[in-house]
């Protein structure tokens, strides 16, 4: 087996992942462009492990291990993506950058709690 088959095929798949990574706004399609980079990962090793013929088969190990992390990954990631829907109404990625608290409203919410005077009075 010739190993520029498979290494031009990986890398397809990755360049097309890396594109939807850094060109879609929608967070599932952003999960699903780095489902395809780790395939494309799980590929080379596949490829590379056939082509040396390694008796161990590490490529095959790592990339078993490999899609496990990536099933653990893409189930918070779903889940966080679903949250966010929910509370936002969208899950456009422009708009999850607000989702830090500003410290103006911090200092906001920090001077809506000053203690009753009254209670410390008779304390």
């Amino acid at each position: 087996m010739h190993l520029a088959y498979p290494a031009v095929l990986a890398v397809l798949l990755f360049c097309t992942g890396l594109y939807g990574v850094l060109a879609r706004r929608n967070a599932i399609l952003v999960l699903m462009s780095v489902e395809l980079m780790l395939n494309a990962v799980n590929l080379n090793l596949v490829a590379f492990d056939v082509w040396l013929r390694d008796t161990l088969h590490a490529g095959q190990a790592l990339t078993l291990f490999t899609i496990t992390v990536a099933a653990a990954e893409i189930g918070i990631g779903l889940a966080i993506v679903l949250l966010v829907y929910r509370n936002r109404g969208s899950s456009d990625i422009d708009r999850l950058r607000d989702l830090a608290e500003r410290p103006d409203e911090a200092d906001a919410a920090a001077t809506d709690r000053q203690p009753d005077t009254e209670a410390e009075a008779t304390a």
